[in-house]
C-alpha cells in the first residue's frame, strides 16, 4: 500500500475516521475530506501516530463546486488516487412515511447520498484508470436491500437502494480497468446517526469497508458486504 493515495469522504468523525485510521494503519496516505476543515484537523489529531499519514481536505459532496475544486486540489496535491470510500451521507427522514414525507427531505437525502457519491465517484475516476489500479467502496445499508424492502425511513431507504445499483453499474464498466467497485453495510453502528444504543461500534464497522479498500487484484467487484459476508441485493 506504500505511495497509495486514500480519500474518506466524511472522515472527520464516527465510521469515516475509523476507516480514516484502518486505511492510514495499512500503510496508505489517507485525505480526510469534510465540510469543515477546521472539524477535519481537530479529528485527525484524534489518529495519535497513524496522524502523520493523514492530510486534511474540505469537501462537501453535495456541492458540484466543492467536489471539483477538490478533485484539482487532489490532482495538484498528490496526481493519484488509488482508492476513494464514499462514507459521507446523511438520515434526516426517521419517523417518516413514503406518503407524507416533505419532498424537500427526499431532496437533500438524494443530493448528498446518490448524487454526492456520484459525483465524487466521477471526479476521481480518471486518475484510477491512468494507473489501471482503483478501489472504490460505497457505504450504503441493509436497509437499502430489495430483498427485504420494508417500511420507514423511506428517502434513506431509497437513497442506499439507489447507490447499490450505483455500485453494480461501476462495478461493470470499470471491471476491465482495474478498479474494483463494492458497497458495503457497517451495521447499526454507534455514530452520531446511529446513536448511542446502536449495537457494533465504529472500529468494529470499520474492519469491511477497510478490507474492501485494500482488495488484491484478483478481488471481487460489484458485490455487497457486511461483517465480511456476503450479502444479497
Amino acid at each position: 500500500m506504500s505511495g497509495r493515495v486514500a480519500v474518506v469522504s466524511g472522515g472527520n468523525r464516527g465510521l469515516g475516521l475509523e476507516i480514516v485510521g484502518g486505511l492510514a494503519a495499512a500503510g496508505l496516505r489517507v485525505v480526510l475530506a469534510s465540510r469543515s476543515a477546521e472539524r477535519g484537523e481537530a479529528a485527525a489529531e484524534r489518529l495519535d501516530e497513524r496522524r502523520d499519514s493523514v492530510t486534511v481536505a474540505p469537501l462537501d459532496i453535495s456541492d458540484a463546486a466543492s467536489v471539483a475544486e477538490f478533485a484539482t486540489w487532489l490532482r495538484l496535491t498528490f496526481g493519484r488516487c488509488d482508492v476513494l470510500v464514499n462514507n459521507a451521507a446523511v438520515a434526516v427522514d426517521d419517523g417518516q412515511d413514503a406518503e407524507t414525507i416533505d419532498m424537500d427531505v427526499v431532496r437533500r437525502t438524494m443530493e448528498t447520498n446518490l448524487l454526492g457519491t456520484w459525483q465524487l465517484s466521477q471526479a476521481v475516476i480518471p486518475a484510477m484508470r491512468a494507473r489501471r489500479h482503483g478501489r472504490i467502496v460505497n457505504i450504503s445499508s441493509g436497509v437499502g436491500r430489495l430483498s427485504s424492502m420494508g417500511a420507514g425511513i423511506p428517502a434513506y431507504r431509497v437513497s442506499k437502494c439507489a447507490v447499490n445499483a450505483l455500485t453494480r453499474i461501476m462495478a461493470d464498466e470499470l471491471r476491465d480497468d482495474g478498479i474494483l467497485v463494492n458497497a458495503c453495510c457497517p451495521g447499526w453502528t454507534r455514530t452520531e446517526m446511529g446513536g448511542p444504543s446502536a449495537t457494533v461500534s465504529p472500529e468494529d464497522a470499520a474492519v469491511t469497508p477497510v478490507w474492501l479498500a485494500t482488495l488484491p487484484p484478483d478481488g471481487p467487484t460489484g458485490r455487497f458486504y457486511r461483517d465480511g459476508r456476503l450479502l444479497d441485493w
